[in-house]
């Protein structure tokens, strides 16, 4: 019902044509983390603003600031919270080492996939957990989920990962939960913006990275440097992005204008997996093309590494309470959801 609510209140608020839809002007500045030519990634940021605009007839004006431009973005959250600015877009597992169960919001190793999680968020009460987790460490803003994506690959590298040792010693730029994964197998975890990595693999700053998908990697060129891109996506099977709004902005907008910005996030979600979907086999079917070796993950590393990610979830949830609630959460749906998801959908291979 909430979701029903908040589609079809885009209708009502833009039938309605008195000053009280809309009785204050809202405008908005957005720093994004994302470049918004990144398909499915950023391109959603840039469609909400438009979409914004337009369906409130100008009482909502969104001004997209490209990443670095106005803030770092590294730095949203954090902006967005004191009032710096009213509005950001990001992946909020950037913010894990201040808010340890954002990543359960963001990506999760072997988790959900994307149909599933959007539908654990939407009508299983992750929404509304998420509010209470930034509240609870402090932060004002109001989270809304505003993209989301398929599974990323499981990185680049100059070498084929065949056991786990391999990840040992390695220097490579991996995001949220599975970054602890690979720092609790020895490698030399960093994190750095997306823009930043193709020169860092270049000058072997680092020696491998993940990022994002085939769509998205392929513009930031990282298959003219190494060579091995490999899957699955363990670390991140959904990557979701949030629009934050600073709380008092949220608080002073009218209700007609918080169902605007609800049923755009809504349809932003479905429109960034949508264009991943598109364009990620083609893509890839390229990639092979131009000498690019996309390999397989053995199945035995892979059950080894998700025996580790458990370790990890585990790990995190006995050290924050939030956590620990919201991974709960997350596992009893699955419980059920897993049931469904093997009965009901015909195999890849047929």
């Amino acid at each position: 019902m909430k979701l029903f609510k908040a589609l079809t209140g885009i209708a009502g608020a833009i039938a309605l044509t008195s000053g009280s839809a809309f009785a204050d002007d809202l405008r908005w500045k957005m720093p994004v983390a994302f470049a918004t030519n990144l398909p499915g990634l950023g391109s959603p940021a840039a469609w909400v603003a438009d979409n914004l605009n337009t369906a409130s007839d100008g009482s909502i004006q969104v001004r997209v600031y490209e990443p670095g431009k106005l803030v770092p973005p590294f730095d949203i959250l954090q902006s967005v919270s004191d009032g710096k600015v009213s509005a950001g877009y990001t992946w909020i597992g950037y913010d894990q080492g201040k808010v340890p169960a954002i990543p359960l919001f963001a990506a999760v190793p072997f988790g959900m996939k994307p149909p599933a999680y959007i539908g654990w968020y939407y009508f299983g009460g992750g929404h509304e957990m998420l509010q209470e987790t930034y509240a609870n460490k402090g932060f004002d803003v109001h989270a809304q989920l505003c993209g989301i994506i398929g599974p990323e690959t499981a990185g680049w590298y100059s070498e084929p990962i065949e056991t786990l040792e391999d990840y040992k010693g390695l220097k490579i730029r991996f995001a949220g939960l599975g970054g602890k994964v690979l720092e609790k197998l020895g490698a030399s975890v960093t994190m750095m913006p997306g823009g930043e990595l193709y020169q860092a693999l270049e000058k072997g700053t680092i020696d491998a990275t993940e990022f994002s998908m085939p769509a998205i990697d392929q513009i930031l060129g990282f298959n003219q440097v190494v060579k091995y891109n490999l899957f699955p996506g363990w670390h991140q099977q959904f990557t979701a992005q949030y629009m934050l709004i600073n709380k008092d902005e949220w608080n002073r907008a009218t209700a007609a204008q918080k169902a605007l910005v609800e049923a755009s996030c809504t349809a932003a979600t479905t429109r960034g997996l949508a264009e991943g979907e598109y364009k990620n086999g083609k893509v890839l079917a390229e990639f092979q093309d131009k000498g690019v070796q996309a390999d397989q993950i053995p199945r035995d590393v892979l059950k080894e590494l998700k025996a580790v990610t458990e370790e990890v979830l585990e790990e995190e949830a006995s050290k924050d309470a939030d956590f620990k609630r919201v991974y709960e959460s997350q596992q009893e749906f699955m419980e059920t959801y897993k049931i469904w998801d093997t009965r009901a959908y015909v195999p890849a291979d047929l």
